[in-house]
């Protein structure tokens, strides 16, 4: 198997509403984000992975499984986390937990002992032993985040995982999340309205829109400016290095106090603009080259495509 995740003209109809629409897409191991407007048809998307529904036509694998005759096999080797609570009333969070990973063919004694051991990787202690509906909107995320890791999948799909959650609790969300992935090889697809944390921790994006791939591509290549460019934080007369860097033939604009935007790429612009800084006796705290933001990215994939179907 090349790829985590491929499919091939995959279409999926509710009746006269096409939810996915001749949908190809390829998802190799890492951390993918999962993005799209409302009603893009993500949800439909995550549940023919699952082999929830049923596809109208085209073709798909998860793990190497056909998701229309494997799905059991699917579901044995991925976690989900979906977004919606998801416990049994009146149980606890260990208990919650341990019914998880008894679901997923573990034995009870061992159910309980990894039940236990992820909990602890999820930060929840002593609330484990309280009944799930006492547990805030953050603990919850946390225990159906523990829920879907509990029987150690190869994949992990999470529906908003961050949603809810303070700062810190969200920071730590996400470590554990780069822990799955950069320390015991998990792959996931992280689907999130929350654009900072696919910076944070995701490899690729692949967004959806009106039930069509607009774009999927690795977070690097989205992220690199069209115009490439280097941002220069110094001090000293910003003026002087702008009028000598021009002389130069350098294109420059000063931003604002204290910074400067040198166009070129870094290896071409190099050798002359240290040249004219130290000429200028200018003192450089920090260079870093452009990026383009990942939200004008999204919001034009998506709007682009939007005028081109209309």
């Amino acid at each position: 198997m090349t790829s985590l995740i491929e499919l091939r003209n995959l279409t999926k109809d509710y009746g006269s509403f096409r939810a996915l629409d001749a949908v190809n897409l390829v998802v190799d191991t890492g951390i993918t984000g999962l993005l799209g407007p409302n009603g893009a048809g993500k949800s439909t998307l995550i549940k023919v992975l699952l082999g929830l529904v049923r596809v109208t036509s085209g073709q798909g694998h998860v793990l190497g499984h056909d998701v229309t005759t494997e799905s059991a096999a699917i579901r044995a080797k991925v976690g989900y986390m979906p977004e919606d609570d998801c416990y049994m009333h009146g149980s606890t969070g260990i208990e919650s937990v341990q019914v998880a990973a008894r679901l997923s063919c573990l034995p009870r004694t061992e159910a309980l002992r990894r039940g236990h051991e992820i909990l602890d990787f999820c930060g929840i202690d002593q609330e484990r032993y309280r009944k799930v509906e006492t547990y805030s909107t953050g603990m919850r995320q946390k225990l159906r985040f523990a829920m879907a890791i509990v029987h150690d999948p190869e994949l992990l799909i999470l529906d908003e995982p961050t949603s809810g959650l303070d700062p810190e609790e969200r920071e730590a969300m996400l470590n554990r999340i780069s822990i799955l992935s950069e320390k015991f090889g998990k792959s996931v697809i992280l689907c999130t309205h929350i654009l900072p944390d696919v910076r944070v921790v995701c490899d690729a994006v692949t967004i959806l829109a009106a039930g069509k791939i607009r774009l999927s591509a690795s977070l690097s290549k989205l992220l690199k400016s069209p115009a490439p460019s280097i941002n220069i934080e110094f001090s000293g007369d910003g003026e002087k290095l702008a009028d000598a860097l021009q002389s130069c033939g350098l294109s420059t604009e000063v931003q604002h106090a204290g910074i400067l935007q040198v166009v070129g790429e870094a290896t071409e612009v190099s050798e002359q603009f240290w040249r004219c800084v130290d000429e200028c006796g200018i003192a450089v705290r920090n260079m870093t080259p452009s990026q383009s933001s990942l939200e004008e990215v999204f919001l034009k994939s998506v709007r682009e495509n939007r005028d081109a179907d209309s």
